[in-house]
């Protein structure tokens, strides 16, 4: 059955059905773009017709482009190429320990600018408002003259309430029920949205990267400021009841452990630390960009203090990830941060000989993979949350020409 047949079941409308089809078209486009329109019909299983018109309203909307064909020696008139239109854009924003990240994120996934802060102490709420207006403020003539700005998303590494974007607990920032989203709402004049960074990071993944079709896919970011989690199931981001699911950051790995600032004796967090490594190498803050060639050389010497580390961190996350194994059977784990070097340098093999006495079934389905995002990751998944509502209804946003005539 195509996707036109079940469109038209009994007690839809055309309206609904052509928001559906929009949406579906759309969706390819940002995630699989540049994209012919052959390609769109044998996916969406639409007609030809039916695809040239979804495509001409999303143009008129400025959600697509579309451009020549790639080169074919096949025979017949080639395909145009859709892609989600670069023009459409979010603000994404990571805040950190060490420093607060805001980009231009495209529609289709693309970090077009970046804009790195560095703190000379860690930024208080107002503090975090008062640099990101300031950075945007900064953006506004290259925004305004070539960009439609959709709102502005926030990667924040803590508890983020859902349905209004309240900070209930960012420890390591030391934020406590900070409202940053709808004071930068108010002193930007855009629609503000946050979410946990990990959790950002796994829907980036899932559409862009490492994770792209896999059914159940755990996330693990290794930052500054800890270690946090996100899980997505069909490409959906499982949040828990309140939207803090993924905190496996506290996972106990040590029960003789360090005191965690959540209360907790042993958690991933305090024994697998990005300063520790750092600082087994010879390296501080200002150098976490050396650090994986830096790692990558210790361990060529098993004695060397590098080398000890590394295996010491990889020991407890692989108690960490058992734990995530068998109480979660994910067919993918994909390690970001500094946990994407440990990854890195060990292999998968090595994080896998970790998962000791994990159970066999769950054991033998998994796979353990580096983020592909890079430095993007984070980013990329804020904007993500800025973009859904219009993702899931291209209809929200206004025709800005008619509709070309296929």
């Amino acid at each position: 059955m195509s996707g036109e047949e079940v469109s038209r079941s009994p007690g839809t409308t055309l309206d609904v059905v052509r928001r559906q089809n929009l949406t579906q078209v759309l969706r390819l486009a940002h995630r699989d773009g540049p994209i012919s329109r052959a390609e769109l019909t044998r996916a969406t299983g639409l007609n030809r017709s039916t695809v040239g018109g979804l495509v001409s309203e999303l143009r008129a909307r400025g959600l697509v482009e579309e451009s020549e064909p790639h080169p074919t020696r096949k025979v017949g008139r080639p395909s145009p190429m859709v892609v989600a239109a670069d023009d459409t854009v979010a603000i994404a924003v990571n805040p950190e320990i060490d420093a607060v990240d805001v980009g231009i994120v495209s529609l289709g996934g693309r970090v077009i600018r970046r804009v790195r802060y560095k703190n000379e102490r860690i930024p208080t709420p107002t503090e975090f408002v008062n640099i990101v207006s300031a950075i945007v403020d900064g953006m506004r003539p290259e925004l305004d003259a070539s960009y439609r700005t959709l709102g502005m998303g926030l990667a924040v590494p803590g508890l983020v309430r859902r349905e209004d974007g309240r900070v209930l607990l960012a420890p390591h920032l030391g934020w406590r029920e900070a409202p940053v989203s709808a004071i930068l709402a108010k002193v930007t004049g855009m629609p503000v949205v946050a979410g946990n960074d990990a959790s950002c990071g796994v829907v980036a993944e899932s559409v862009f990267g490492a994770a792209r079709g896999v059914d159940v896919v755990v996330y693990l970011n290794g930052g500054a400021s800890g270690i946090g989690g996100g899980i997505a199931q069909g490409g959906t981001l499982l949040m828990g009841a309140g939207g803090y699911a993924g905190e496996y950051g506290h996972t106990l790995v040590e029960s003789a452990g360090a005191a965690c600032h959540c209360g907790a004796i042993g958690c991933l967090e305090t024994e697998v630390r990005r300063d520790a490594l750092l600082r087994a190498v010879g390296l501080d803050d200002a150098d976490v960009d050396r650090l994986p060639a830096a790692l990558a050389l210790a361990w060529r010497e098993p004695d060397s203090a590098g080398a000890r580390e590394v295996r010491r961190q990889v020991a407890y996350l692989g108690i960490a990830l058992r734990n995530i194994v068998n109480g979660l059977n994910p067919r993918r784990v994909v390690l970001g941060g500094f946990l994407a070097t440990l990854l890195k340098v060990v292999g998968e093999a090595g994080i896998a000989s970790h998962l000791g006495v994990a159970l066999p079934g769950a054991r033998y389905d998994v796979g353990f993979v580096a983020a592909t995002l890079g430095q993007d990751v984070l980013l990329v998944g804020a904007a993500e949350m800025v973009f859904a509502p219009v993702l899931e209804d291209p209809t929200l946003m206004p025709l800005e020409l008619e509709p070309a005539t296929v």
